[in-house]
């Protein structure tokens, strides 16, 4: 475990002046690939497509075997994909949801390869909800070589999933207003899959710690749950899973998929090397066991997410035995100081890089409360369109957003 890392960035593709979402991310692939593919691989990094035509995935080709250097290769790439788009009268906006974007009026699907397993979603789901057609996020890949290594794995995950969006949430606007949800994108994505409830479940995973019950309790009644929909059996398979963490177990790994994205790689990496960090430490046993890991329920640790998704780092975490198990003293507390308790026990883990981006991160606040911040309580569309005007600005310059 932790010896190779997957990591995924999705960006929002938008016009250049107005920042509109411009669906045209077939056109980039077919600049660079001279057909309309679906995933380009471009040495250490590859580009791919998502459900929605404005939303291009870069992503590492191949296990990793450090996150260290990976910033400074997701920004070349960034700036590649920049130049490109200039043409087109176009360029990349990063955070989780486009603050203005009519998914009604605005979704455009993917419409060349994979094109069926969308029209599906599409039809079962109805995909210009927010939840499915305004979303950007971070996947982090973990591997597991076996029921032993998976169980752990699984085990530390779902323990510290309630409060990571007090780290990274930045999706505090939707519909040209602040939703008063730092983390509004997993608002809408947990009740995404609503007309299948299984689909998603809690979005935090059930108690299951080996590949045979993670069959049985999830995989299964999940593909019964859509077979009336699906008489095909298009989306019958693993990848159908919307939990907050899934089990891939075709590729020996772990994708946890709760992350917003953040203005620049910087920050995404610095905050991916924090969560693995203390991940480590809870694999490792350090606070608690993994038998004792093994008895929390979706059902508590469901409500400390729901908090921290509506107020991020101001969350108050009432649950004094939840806060034991990751070693933090027994009294409530706010996320966000959680998280800077915990990062201080995992520091010598950590580069300096990360150490001096994670610190502004938790002096400073989340993104999401940065742009509160910046664009005040009632914004007009003019202040929205400044604020993430400066955000592509930090996206270019792989630099925080200050507020």
């Amino acid at each position: 475990m932790f010896d190779a890392f997957g990591v995924e960035l999705e960006y929002m593709i938008v016009n250049a002046e107005t920042l509109d979402v411009a669906p045209v991310t077939d056109r980039v692939l077919h600049e660079v690939a001279g057909a309309y593919e679906s995933e380009i691989e471009l040495g250490e990094l590859a580009w791919s497509n998502e459900l929605a035509l404005h939303v291009i995935e870069l992503k590492t080709n191949g296990p990793a075997e450090s996150l260290d250097s990976l910033a400074g290769h997701f920004q070349s790439h960034v700036g590649r994909i920049n130049e490109l788009l200039r043409p087109m009268g176009a360029r990349l906006m990063p955070t989780a949801m486009h603050p203005w974007m009519d998914p009604d009026r605005e979704l455009k699907l993917w419409p060349h390869e994979y094109n069926p397993i969308y029209e599906t979603y599409n039809r079962i789901f109805d995909c210009r909800g927010h939840g499915w057609s305004n979303l950007q996020s971070v996947h982090l890949n973990l591997p597991f070589a076996d029921d032993v290594e998976f169980g752990r794995l699984h085990a530390a995950i779902r323990l510290l999933m309630p409060i990571l969006p007090a780290l990274f949430a930045s999706s505090p606007i939707a519909d040209k207003k602040v939703t008063g949800f730092a983390d509004y994108r997993m608002e809408v994505y947990r009740s995404n899959s609503r007309r299948v409830p299984l689909v998603a479940g809690t979005v935090i995973p059930e108690p299951v710690f080996t590949k045979a019950d993670y069959e049985q309790q999830i995989f299964q009644p999940m593909y019964d749950a859509i077979a009336p929909h699906d008489s095909h059996g298009v989306l019958q398979h693993e990848w159908l899973n919307a939990r907050g963490a899934i089990a891939r177990f075709t590729r020996g790994a772990i994708e946890i998929r709760v992350i917003d994205i953040q203005e620049c790689p910087a920050a995404d990496i610095a905050i991916l090397e924090g969560v693995v960090a203390v991940l480590k430490a809870l694999v490792e046993e350090r606070w608690i066991s993994y038998a004792a890991q093994c008895t929390w329920g979706e059902a508590p640790l469901a409500r400390i997410f729901l908090d921290v998704v509506r107020d991020a780092e101001r969350a108050v975490v009432q649950d004094t035995g939840y806060l034991a198990a990751l070693g933090l003293r027994a009294r409530p507390i706010e996320a966000g100081a959680a998280w800077g308790q915990l990062l201080e026990s995992v520091a010598p883990e950590l580069t300096d890089r990360a150490k001096e981006l994670l610190g502004q991160i938790v002096s400073r606040g989340t993104l999401a409360s940065r742009i509160a911040r910046a664009v005040g309580p009632a914004p007009d569309k003019a202040a929205i369109t400044a604020t993430y005007r400066q955000l592509a600005s930090c996206l270019g310059e792989n630099s925080l957003f200050i507020a």
